[in-house]
């Protein structure tokens, strides 16, 4: 998990003026799990990113901005990779205009969001 993530994550804490406890309480979970997310050991469900999201009073997207940018730049190297010789059926039919629709998004998404 990425450093910034957890730094960002016990800034909003911080910030909002609470203790780990508070969230683990809102988060109906324990103290050490919140010490965990904030100091990056584990990655949150999802439940729990909607709910520090709410929280926070921030969107998923800045909450957990470098998250979506790691994801971003390894879906980008994973869909170049993707076998070519698949074999054409009515199952397939638009598998090669899906795959280059995601290739624009992606590209479209970082730079949209400052990427190179």
């Amino acid at each position: 998990m990425t450093t910034e993530f957890a730094l960002d994550l016990s800034l909003a804490r911080r910030k909002a003026g609470f203790v780990q406890s508070d969230i683990a309480h809102l988060l109906a979970s324990h103290q050490s799990r919140v010490s965990e997310l904030e100091h990056g050991g584990k990655l949150p469900t999802l439940t729990e990113i909607v709910t520090l999201s709410l929280i926070y009073g921030r969107s998923f997207e800045s909450l957990f901005s470098m998250i979506m940018a790691d994801a971003r730049r390894d879906l980008q190297k994973r869909v170049g990779t993707l076998p070519k010789d698949v074999r054409n059926f009515v199952g397939t039919f638009n598998r090669s205009a899906s795959i280059e629709r995601l290739r624009d998004r992606l590209a479209a998404e970082e730079t949209d969001h400052g990427g190179p």
